[in-house]
């Protein structure tokens, strides 16, 4: 008879997510993850099988929380098409910047798994292909009532306007990586509002 897990299973995929977003992939070993966790490595490996599949399912955990966060903003009938994207690069300067005065995070892992592994992994490229799917189309539908609106004045494509905003929000988080202050994201978030309105 199976002896029931002695730990939650939630609270090890939260540390699981932030060891890997720290750390990345490649540079997490089991060991770390073991440390982390505060399990061995039999108890890891009986409920998530091997480190690939801890990854995933924390990989899916950080993309689930942070879609559904920036649809939440995207989808607030309340703002106008226009409001709503500020306030979408409000959230992502914000994030940033707690990030960083809390020393983990590093930018964002669904950033730095698309350079680090999307490249030679076709499953977690699909993962991240998914996840990019559903936040692009929330885009493109908020730009295009913009654009009907009045509120945004780009007369581009909106598909093509909301690859631009994603672009422009991965540039923020790698450029956060890389060490860039709050006034030097706030004014690419600003540069691509203006691009938009």
């Amino acid at each position: 008879m199976a002896r029931p897990r002695s730990f939650d299973e939630n609270q090890v995929l939260e540390t699981a997510m932030r060891t890997f977003w720290a750390h990345g992939y490649e540079s997490t070993s089991t060991r770390d993850l073991c440390d982390a966790l505060g399990l061995d490595r039999s108890s890891v490996y009986n409920a998530f099988t091997n480190k690939r599949e801890l990854f995933k399912r924390a990989l899916t955990r950080y993309m689930d929380a942070t879609t559904a966060d920036q649809l939440q903003i995207l989808e607030d009938p309340g703002r106008p098409p226009a409001d709503r994207i500020r306030a979408l690069f409000a959230r992502i300067l914000r994030t940033e910047a707690e990030n960083r005065r809390d020393g983990y995070g590093l930018g964002c892992l669904t950033v730095n798994t698309t350079m680090e592994l999307a490249g030679r992994d076709p499953e977690i490229a699909l993962m991240l292909e998914r996840d990019a799917e559903r936040r692009l189309a929330a885009l493109a539908a908020v730009i295009g009532v913009g654009q009907r609106d009045g509120g945004i004045g780009s007369a581009r494509d909106a598909a093509a306007l909301a690859r631009f905003v994603n672009a422009v929000i991965a540039g923020i988080r790698v450029a956060a990586q890389g060490g860039a202050d709050d006034a030097a994201l706030e004014a690419i978030a600003a540069a691509a509002m203006d691009a938009l309105v």
